[in-house]
């Protein structure tokens, strides 16, 4: 273990301090250093709240509307978003996903005096409150950085030294230089990882790439931004674009889901963390496996073998040679002085 993620979509600072000195215990103790990266929550877009605070069930084919007017409580023919600009930004035929995609809408009408839009209900399923929605394909007006997350990382982050802030749904490169704009001087020793987490960042990848210090795959909401058959492509993209600018990657979301109740991974997901390292990812990552799970120690161990194993059967010389081939000229000084050093040692085994 490398690096450990606080993600504070989820629990008080107080609660964060707790762990961060369990943590600093911990490397005391070892003697082992390790990296305190903070998860911004970002800009979200959920459900509402429900009448008696019970599920609702929605069948498929049914209509219903959807309000953003967010103080009605919602019941089987109405339900509540918390986006204003839903029915603005929204056409008909467009598509919602609510809680993490189980529930899929599609949009029939809608009406931006009212604030609501109509849609019919693709699947039979229950929805819960305050569950997360996405908009695949739609550019939404909020802000990368919210006000919480300003707290977050000025109150919590700052004071705590991080070293490292993994900023959510990136989608273009100023957000980048918003956020050390807010970080004033602790902007030269804060490192800042860009998560692209919805289509308008994939397509701005190349000026995000360009403002970042380093870059996560985050394959969750991304999968629901983007269609699910293309996910590989983009990982792939991303990773590679990455390697070529110099820039550590990071690929994460479900690495080893199934070994949040069980000992062992699937066969899938050990070769899916195995590809993301043949890729050329410099790091893979843990989250409810370790978070959450019921075998977490056992979870970075298996994940760790993983990665020694695949990246034992690297042709290092074939991706130095590509590396170089791609690389734009003139090189800098710092990558000038790795693949001298790189070529020498070369040598030095061949001897």
């Amino acid at each position: 273990m490398n690096v450990a993620r606080f993600n504070f979509s989820h629990g008080t600072h107080e609660y964060h301090r707790e762990t961060l000195d369990n943590l600093r215990t911990a490397m005391q103790n070892t003697r082992i250093l390790c990296a305190v990266m903070l998860d911004t929550k970002g800009p979200e877009i959920r459900t509402g709240f429900l009448k008696d605070g019970k599920p609702v069930q929605l069948k498929k084919g049914e209509e219903i509307t959807v309000s953003t007017d967010y103080d009605l409580k919602g019941d089987g023919k109405t339900i509540t978003m918390s986006y204003k600009k839903l029915p603005v930004d929204l056409k008909p035929g467009n598509s919602i996903l609510c809680a993490d995609g189980t529930i899929t809408l599609t949009v029939l009408s809608c009406d931006p005096a009212a604030g609501t839009v109509r849609c019919r209900c693709e699947n039979t399923a229950t929805l819960g409150e305050r569950k997360n929605v996405n908009l695949p394909g739609i550019v939404v007006d909020l802000p990368t950085l919210t006000e919480k997350d300003k707290e977050d990382i000025l109150e919590w982050g700052v004071p705590n030294n991080i070293d490292v802030i993994a900023l959510s749904f990136v989608r273009k490169g100023s957000d980048l230089v918003n956020v050390r704009q807010v970080l004033g001087p602790h902007a030269k020793r804060i490192k800042l990882m860009s998560k692209v987490e919805n289509q308008e960042g994939v397509i701005n990848f190349d000026e995000i790439l360009k403002e970042t210090d380093a870059f996560m795959v985050a394959r969750g909401d991304l999968g629901m931004e983007i269609p699910v058959e293309k996910i590989f492509l983009a990982q792939k993209m991303m990773i590679y674009k990455c390697n070529l600018a110099g820039k550590p990657v990071v690929t994460a979301t479900q690495m080893l889901e199934s070994m949040i109740k069980s000992p062992r991974p699937t066969r899938a997901e050990a070769t899916d963390v195995a590809n993301a390292v043949l890729d050329g990812t410099d790091c893979v990552m843990l989250s409810g496996e370790s978070a959450a799970g019921a075998y977490p120690e056992i979870a970075v161990k298996v994940m760790a073998k993983i990665c020694i194993e695949a990246e034992s059967s690297l042709d290092y010389d074939a991706v130095f040679k590509e590396m170089i081939r791609c690389a734009p000229l003139p090189m800098s000084a710092s990558r000038n002085l790795a693949s001298t050093a790189y070529e020498q040692l070369t040598k030095l085994r061949r001897r």
